[in-house]
C-alpha cells in the first residue's frame, strides 16, 4: 500500500468514526483507562518496592544485626509477684565470641538501651536512649545533619554528652539549635553534640509512649554503664518489674558481602547453642535486600497483569463496536466491493478504524497515566517511579490491542459475499 493510499485510507477511517462520536469516545475510554491503569499500577508498585530497599540498604548490606528480644515466657526470680527480675537478650560473651572467633568479621559495635525519659524545660519524651561506640555512625552509615557523633574523647572521658536523632531534636528544640544545649536524660544532664537523621525502623523495635519510633538518643557506652548499669527497673501495674540485659544490640560489619552469608550462620548458631530461651533475633539487611527485589519482581508482574486485564476489556469494546459497525454497513461494504475494491482493501480500512481508536485511547491513557503518581505522590505522600520503559510498553500494547481484535471485524467484513451485501437492507 502506497503512503497515498494509505493516507486516504487513514483519512476515510477516521470520518467513518465521526459519524458516530460518542460512541467512539465510549470505546476509546476503554483503551485509556487500561493504558493509565497499567502506568499508574506500575509507577506506584515501583515506587513502593524502591522504597522498602532503600531502607533496607540504610541498614547496611554488610552488616548482620543481632538485637535482644524479651522472650514470650517471663524467667523470673524473687521473693514475691510483686518483684520480678527478667535476664535475657545478647552478653558481652556473645559479643567477645563474634569479635575473638568468627572469620570475615570487620568490625563490632555493642549498643544498650536505656529506659529514662529524655525531657528539656516542660517537654519530654521517651525515645530509645543508646549507650554505644562512637564507631557505630561508621558501621550503620548514619547521616549527621548538624554537629558530630560520639568520639574517642566522649567514650575514654566517660562524658555525659548526647547525640540526638532529628524527630527527637525537633521536639525538644523547636526553634532552635541544639548544639551545646542540655537535655536531661533520666537525672542526669547530658550535652548535646550532634543531630543524626533519622533511622530504619526494625521489627523488633515498640514504640514508647509518646515518642515516634525512631526517635533516639545516643550516649557513650561507657557513661551508660557508669550510671545506669545492667538493670533497668518498670513499674508496670502496680508491681515492680526489673529487666537485666547486658547488650541489647550488636552489629556485625563482615569485611565483603560474599561472608555475609556465612557470618550470619555462625551467628544463628552460636546464638542457638549459648541461649536457653529465644531471647534474640538477627537482621541480615542483605537477605532482606534480595528477597524484597524478588518480590519486587513479583509484585509487578501481579499489577501489570491485573491492568493489563482493563486493556483486554477495552480490546472487547473495540470488537464489539466494529462487528457492530460491519453490520450496519453491509452495503457499504457490497458497494465498494462491486466497484472493484479487493478484500485486502476492506480490511485495511476496518483495521486503521480499530488502529485510530486504540491509539488515540493509548495515547491520552500514556497522559492521564503519567499525571495520576504525580497525583498520588502529592496528596497520599506515597512515593511513585514511572520507569521509561512503562509508557512505551502501556502504549504499545494498546495498539497491539486495536490489531489483535479489529482483525475478526475485518476479516468478517471483507469475506462478505458482494451480491448478499448488496442486498442487505
Amino acid at each position: 500500500m502506497t503512503s497515498s493510499s494509505l493516507g486516504r485510507t487513514v483519512r476515510l477511517g477516521v470520518s467513518s468514526l465521526m459519524l458516530h462520536k460518542l460512541r467512539a469516545l465510549l470505546t476509546t475510554l476503554g483503551v485509556l483507562f487500561g493504558t493509565s491503569s497499567v502506568i499508574a499500577m506500575l509507577a506506584i508498585g515501583e515506587g513502593a518496592s524502591e522504597e522498602a530497599q532503600e531502607q533496607i540498604r540504610q541498614l547496611g548490606s554488610r552488616n548482620v544485626i543481632l538485637r535482644s528480644v524479651k522472650p514470650r515466657e517471663d524467667f523470673a526470680t524473687g521473693a514475691s509477684q510483686s518483684v520480678r527480675v527478667l535476664s535475657y537478650g545478647l552478653t558481652e560473651d556473645d559479643l567477645s565470641r563474634i569479635q575473638v572467633t568468627f572469620p570475615g568479621v570487620a568490625r563490632v559495635v555493642p549498643a544498650r538501651e536505656i529506659y529514662e525519659e529524655v525531657r528539656r524545660g516542660d517537654r519530654a519524651m521517651n525515645p530509645r536512649v543508646m549507650a554505644t561506640l562512637p564507631v557505630y555512625r561508621d558501621v550503620t552509615g548514619r547521616v549527621v545533619s548538624e554537629g558530630r557523633f560520639l568520639a574517642d574523647n566522649d567514650e575514654a572521658g566517660i562524658a555525659n554528652v548526647c547525640v540526638l536523632s532529628d524527630e527527637v531534636a525537633r521536639y525538644l528544640f523547636p526553634f532552635a539549635s541544639p548544639l551545646g544545649e542540655e537535655v536531661k536524660v533520666g537525672a542526669d544532664y547530658y550535652t548535646v553534640v550532634g543531630v543524626l537523621l533519622s533511622r530504619v525502623r526494625q521489627k523488633s523495635d515498640t514504640p514508647k509512649s509518646g515518642a515516634p519510633s525512631s526517635a533516639e538518643v545516643f550516649i557513650p557506652l561507657e557513661t551508660g554503664r557508669k550510671w545506669y548499669g545492667n538493670m533497668q527497673v518498670k513499674m508496670r501495674a502496680g508491681s515492680r518489674e526489673m529487666e537485666e540485659v547486658e547488650l541489647h544490640e550488636i552489629v556485625v560489619e563482615v569485611d565483603a558481602s560474599e561472608n555475609v552469608p556465612m557470618v550470619a550462620a555462625a551467628c544463628r548458631e552460636m546464638l542457638s547453642r549459648n541461649h536457653k530461651q529465644a531471647d534474640y533475633e538477627i537482621v541480615v539487611p542483605l537477605e532482606l535486600l534480595l528477597r524484597a527485589e524478588e518480590t519486587k519482581r513479583i509484585f509487578n508482574i501481579v499489577l501489570g497483569s491485573i491492568a493489563s486485564i482493563s486493556l483486554l476489556v477495552g480490546g472487547i469494546g473495540i470488537m464489539n463496536v466494529m462487528l457492530a459497525t460491519v453490520t450496519e454497513r453491509t452495503r457499504e461494504i457490497g458497494i465498494r466491493r462491486a466497484l472493484g475494491a479487493k478484500q485486502r482493501h476492506i480490511v485495511s480500512q476496518f483495521l486503521v478504524e480499530c488502529v485510530v481508536l486504540s491509539v488515540g485511547g493509548g495515547l491520552l491513557g500514556v497522559a492521564l497515566g503519567l499525571a495520576i503518581p504525580a497525583i498520588v505522590e502529592h496528596y497520599a505522600e506515597m512515593r511513585t517511579i514511572i520507569t521509561p520503559g512503562a509508557p512505551i510498553l502501556a502504549f504499545l500494547i494498546s495498539a497491539g490491542v486495536g490489531v489483535v481484535f479489529g482483525l475478526y471485524p475485518a476479516w468478517r467484513a471483507a469475506t462478505m459475499d458482494p451480491v448478499e451485501a448488496l442486498r442487505h437492507e
